[in-house]
């Protein structure tokens, strides 16, 4: 096979994709390189697989250490389990390219972004999402791309595509998309309260930034000459349709506006086995496609019901709110807590606050970083009304933390100079029907309240929904589970009343228009500023107390010459204040030194002890000491907390002395005078004679 090369600009440089080299036996392989990053895209298709009811799609994204030069840590040197990054990029790669699979195509199906070569100037996730769609595009697999993945930022002002890792830092925002020829498929990212018009700005400029890319990998498709498997017409049964609709159509009607969620499905599931019974008769060999036409027909009625009506199955109009709950402070021994209620959609948040030594540390291609503000977001089965094994978190539950995350983050206040402690927010959710990563953005700000955390602003969020019929579509706020599953989007919007702070888009069709993006984004502001006013009812402003349960981290400056003071020979000083007073203490380069301790006394103690390690002694100052080893050429007398000197037994008393311990026993208080300090090696001459003729002259003088 030749190998095939194409270039685009993208960014400040060349994106260049090549296929022909290596992975030949997959369907379908590139290698997509920008700069020195480079990542090897295939995509594979197995038997087909129609029994399942499901499209089986498989995306993964490996990251392999030694593209980066790196061997990895621990005692196993081989890549492990999946990272939450790697998986959070698996979803980015998954959810654009999902929805562009023809109907009728059921082949297992996987695609793997590879990384074979990372710079740390870029990221790569950009690359995986891109090299997926040339790797389908130069494949037999059948797929109605392409799309380009572009992260947008915005730096001084200025939208920038394909940002490095150094222009994110600086940006105001850092928003993935995916692009199609024809429209927006996939978008996601975080905001620092950037108004709806500049993210729409940022949209249209994201698409202007992928045109070139797009038309490459048409070219790249055309020069490899690839024809695309056939695929067999999709079956249709008319007769058993129409027998299905005049059955079942007026009772569906009713059914599908049941509004408790249990009641519905208890309501459809008996209509369906009424179906299946009178419609099955007529059709004993295809109850299979009586079901399916009885599901084709509930997903029609709902949603020409809510197009043509403006009435949702709950009752609601397109842009209401369900009812909403909030109550904070229910856990006793939680630092915070907050249980967040939107209809049936119940989230249990609850805030840790812990020290720097509980922050995350992370091996990753960029580098070895710490996280000390983590969200975790967990679905259990029981929020659902199921009964299923506990396995670990999915990826569905890594990305919900991580879009939750990213919402709440910058309403953080700095977590080194104002409030310097690790935080962990857990999300449970204890019932869903909808938008439960949202009741975690909303409990998670609730929550961090509660536990006087001093956050910058409340945060909430909102899911949103679409559903097209032709050329009529209706915008919904807070979506249900049906709607989000019987629907056209899947549009999370979190933020303030002043701007987003992150969201997130999916869609099942190929796209979403500019007119729907703006409806919808002015229609979620709206619900979204609603759902701030009852949060700001339960809890307006974090607490100006800590939890009683809360660790306090103090903390102080000392130069940083004075840091291998702190921390003694081996660690031996650091470790005798820990162990004295039962705090954990944190020194960084800076001379930053925290004190953690969930008693202030302890912590004080702490402070004093420290301040005596790196405070100096002054010549001809006295100091009330105490006596720690006796030798026979004198005693070693500590004058501050872990400073001592050396008074010699000729400086202990006037006339002679035979031994020390005549004079002196370990343990004993004494005054002693500082005579000198060695400016090399630090030691200290000290005399208890000269104090004590100091301060009988004093006494004399005064009397």
């Amino acid at each position: 096979m030749a190998i095939i090369r194409e270039g685009a600009k993208f960014g400040e440089k060349e994106l260049v994709i090549e296929t022909g080299r290596m992975a030949r036996q997959a369907n379908g392989s590139v290698v997509i390189q920008y700069g020195d990053c480079m990542v090897l895209c295939t995509a594979t298709a197995g038997d087909v697989r129609p029994e399942l009811g499901f499209f089986p799609l498989m995306c993964d994204y490996i990251e392999n250490m030694w593209a980066a030069g790196n061997i990895p840590g621990g005692y196993f040197k081989r890549e492990g389990r999946l990272s939450e990054k790697a998986i959070l990029t698996c979803r980015l790669i998954d959810r654009p390219l999902r929805p562009l699979f023809p109907d009728g195509y059921m082949n297992n199906t996987q695609i793997i972004a590879y990384v074979i070569s990372a710079d740390r100037e870029y990221d790569t996730d950009i690359l995986g999402m891109t090299g997926a769609s040339a790797a389908l595009m130069v494949s037999d697999i059948p797929w109605n791309g392409p799309i380009v993945g572009v992260r947008v930022a915005l730096v001084d002002k200025k939208f920038v595509a394909h940002p490095s890792f150094e222009q994110r830092a600086r940006s105001e925002m850092d928003i993935v998309m995916a692009v199609s020829l024809t429209a927006t498929v996939m978008v996601e990212g975080q905001a620092s309260e950037v108004p709806e018009n500049v993210m729409i700005e940022a949209l249209q400029f994201g698409r202007e930034a992928v045109q070139d890319a797009l038309q490459m990998q048409v070219k790249l498709a055309k020069a490899v000459g690839k024809a695309k498997m056939e695929l067999a017409p999709v079956e249709t049964f008319p007769k058993i349709e129409k027998a299905v609709e005049k059955y079942a159509e007026d009772s569906l009607r009713s059914a599908v506006q049941v509004r408790e969620k249990f009641k519905r499905y208890a309501a459809l599931d008996a209509l369906k086995a009424e179906v299946v019974k009178a419609v099955g008769e007529q059709f004993p060999d295809q109850i299979g496609q009586v079901k399916e036409a009885y599901n084709n027909l509930k997903k029609e009625v709902v949603r020409n019901l809510v197009v043509d009506t403006g009435v949702r199955i709950d009752g609601r109009g397109c842009a209401d709110i369900r009812q909403i709950s909030c109550e904070v402070g229910l856990i006793p021994k939680a630092h915070g807590s907050a249980l967040f209620t939107r209809g049936e959609t119940q989230a249990l948040v609850s805030t840790t606050l812990g020290t720097e030594r509980d922050a995350q540390r992370i091996e990753a291609l960029e580098g070895d970083v710490r996280k000390s503000f983590m969200l975790h977001y967990n679905f259990p089965p029981f929020c659902t009304g199921e009964a299923k094994p506990l396995r670990g978190s999915s990826r569905r539950e890594i990305g919900h933390g991580y879009l939750a995350e990213r919402a709440v983050t910058g309403s953080l206040p700095d977590q080194v100079t104002e409030f310097p402690y690790t935080i962990r927010i857990v999300s449970d959710t204890l019932e869903s029907n909808g938008s439960s990563s949202m009741a975690a953005v909303c409990g998670a700000s609730l929550s961090m309240m509660d536990a006087g955390v001093p956050l910058k602003y409340a945060t909430a969020g909102i899911a949103m929904g679409l559903i097209k019929q032709g050329e009529k579509f209706a915008i919904l706020s807070d979506i249900l589970g049906d709607e989000d599953h019987l629907g056209d989007m899947d549009f999370k919007v979190c933020g303030t009343e002043r701007g987003i702070t992150a969201f997130q888009l999916d869609t099942k069709i190929e796209g979403i228009s500019a007119d729907m993006m703006v409806s919808a984004l002015k229609q979620a502001r709206d619900g979204r500023v609603h759902i701030l006013k009852i949060m700001n009812e339960a809890i307006a402003a974090p607490r100006l107390e800590l939890s009683q349960n809360a660790p306090r981290i103090i903390s102080i400056k000392v130069a940083s010459s004075e840091i291998g003071l702190i921390i003694g020979p081996g660690g031996k000083n650091i470790r005798a204040i820990q162990e004295t007073t039962g705090t954990t203490i944190n020194i960084q380069d800076d001379g930053t030194v925290m004190i953690a301790s969930s008693n202030q006394k302890a912590a004080q103690q702490a402070i004093e002890i420290i301040a005596g390690l790196t405070a100096k002694p002054e010549v001809n100052t006295i100091y009330l000491g105490t006596v720690k080893t006796i030798t026979d050429f004198g005693a070693f007398i500590e004058i501050l907390p872990g400073v001592d000197g050396l008074c010699h037994i000729s400086e202990l008393t006037d006339g002679r002395v035979d031994k020390v311990e005549d004079i002196l026993r370990e343990g004993d208080e004494c005054l002693v005078k500082v005579l000198a300090v060695d400016s090399r090696s630090g030691k200290i001459k000290l005399s208890r004679k000269e104090a004590l003729a100091e301060r009988g002259a004093a006494t004399t003088e005064s009397e």
